[in-house]
Parts: C-alpha cells; sequence; structure tokens
C-alpha cells in the first residue's frame, strides 16, 4: 500500500513541536486539515482546542484555513498565505510558540481530562506534563507503540 500523507488512519499528523515558519502545531494542523479534506482524518479531530488556540493566534477561522489548504500545494504556500493575512512579527510567533510546548492543564476540568487520558494510555508514566506530551504519546501509542 502506497503511503498517503493525508490519510490519518493510516498514520499520524505530525507533532505538535514540528514548526512552520516559526509556528508550532501549523504542520500538524495542515496534516488534520488536509485529511479532513480528503475525509481520512480518522480519529482525529480537525478544529480541535489546539488548532482553535492556532486560528485565534494567527487571526483567521477554520473555514480560512481550509479555503487555504484547498489553494495550496505544498507547506509553503500555505505559510505564505498565513504571513500575509497575519502581521505578527517573528519574536511573537516564537513566545507563542513557546509558550504552546510548555502548556498543560489548567482548570479542574483540563486537569481531569488530562489524567484520565494519560492513564488510559499509559498510567505507568510520571514524565508527561504537557499537552503537547500527551498528544505524542497518544499519537504513539494509536498507532502501535508501547508507551
Amino acid at each position: 500500500m502506497a503511503y498517503d500523507p493525508y490519510d490519518l488512519t493510516q498514520h499520524p499528523p505530525r507533532s505538535p513541536r514540528v514548526k512552520l515558519g516559526g509556528f508550532v502545531l501549523l504542520p500538524r494542523t495542515i496534516d488534520k486539515g488536509r485529511a479532513f479534506l480528503a475525509g481520512k482524518v480518522g480519529e482525529y479531530k480537525f478544529n480541535c482546542p489546539m488548532d482553535q488556540r492556532l486560528f485565534s493566534f494567527i487571526g483567521i477561522g477554520e473555514k480560512q484555513f481550509l479555503d487555504i489548504l484547498s489553494r495550496s500545494r505544498s507547506d509553503s504556500e500555505v505559510l505564505e498565505e498565513i504571513l500575509k493575512l497575519s502581521s505578527l512579527p517573528a519574536w511573537q510567533i516564537e513566545n507563542w510558540s513557546q509558550f504552546q510546548q510548555n502548556s498543560g492543564p489548567t482548570d479542574l476540568e483540563s486537569q481531569k481530562f488530562f489524567m484520565e487520558t494519560l492513564q488510559k494510555i499509559a498510567p505507568h508514566r510520571r514524565d508527561i506534563s504537557s499537552w503537547f506530551d500527551l498528544l505524542d504519546l497518544d499519537d504513539y501509542a494509536s498507532f502501535g507503540g508501547q508507551p
């Protein structure tokens, strides 16, 4: 079977840590958006709260993002379109990205969700503290890795 980069039933999207133009989450959101458009998003959720954080920071909505994806053939074209719409300076993108990489659950509801998810995936892991840690672990375990 040939590798289909838009089929998230066969492999996970890129890690939330992977950057494009300094933006964390952007490559992952591109992967999920392209899979969504192809009808192959699997168990992943496009426009989840993490995607919404990115959209809010950039200043676009999910429909506008999907429109950019439908007109763009590469990550660099997507980035070019986003940078046309957003006048964020590089330092602000870097600060936002660093904050996202380290963020974890902050309220009781999100702490409960985080811990329940971790208990299902790898109850023995004590090193998982950020949302990015949890997403990477979940992606790994979802495709046969031993957490």
